[in-house]
């Protein structure tokens, strides 16, 4: 069992994120992670006292980020967002299981905002943008006392996801 959950994602979904950061950057980009999690048999890892199933990324939901205020470091979605995320999720017979977002000239972990407007269950990817050019990526699951978050393997495959 490992230690870490993980994410998996194909080579082509990853580009599409470091794509999406490239293209708003300086502002942060936004968008919804649409997959499955994997069957209990196929690997959980344990992070505080809670089992994370692997999760896959299968398709992307990108979405225009709504901060008119600081774009630039922080990021925003309406529940109008959120409702239109889950039904895209659903008519490709997918579910909602997390959020991507990029941080201009800032690593690839969560700030204390991140956390602060975060959920529990949820991945939660980060793309670093330097001067325009996408670098690491990195996910995240909030625990469900939203005290800390669990770092998940990002496994990207060549092949596209089924």
């Amino acid at each position: 069992m490992s230690t870490a959950p993980t994410l998996k994602m194909s080579t082509e979904i990853a580009q599409k994120i470091r794509q999406h950061g490239a293209e708003t950057y300086p502002h942060e980009c936004c968008g919804a992670l649409l997959g499955r999690d994997a069957p209990e048999t196929a690997g959980t890892a344990t992070a505080g006292g809670i089992n994370l199933p692997a999760r896959e990324v299968l398709a992307l939901f990108p979405l225009v980020n709504r901060r008119d205020d600081s774009p630039h470091n922080r990021f925003s979605v309406t529940a109008d967002d959120v409702r239109a995320a889950d039904k895209a999720a659903r008519e490709r017979g997918l579910e909602l299981v997390g959020w991507y977002h990029s941080h201009p000239d800032h690593p690839a972990r969560p700030s204390q905002y991140d956390r602060e407007h975060a959920w529990p269950w949820y991945s939660y990817i980060i793309v670093s943008v330097a001067k325009g050019k996408p670098q690491e990526m990195t996910s995240w699951r909030l625990s469900d006392d939203r005290s800390d978050y669990a770092c998940e393997e990002v496994a990207i495959h060549g092949q596209a996801a089924s």
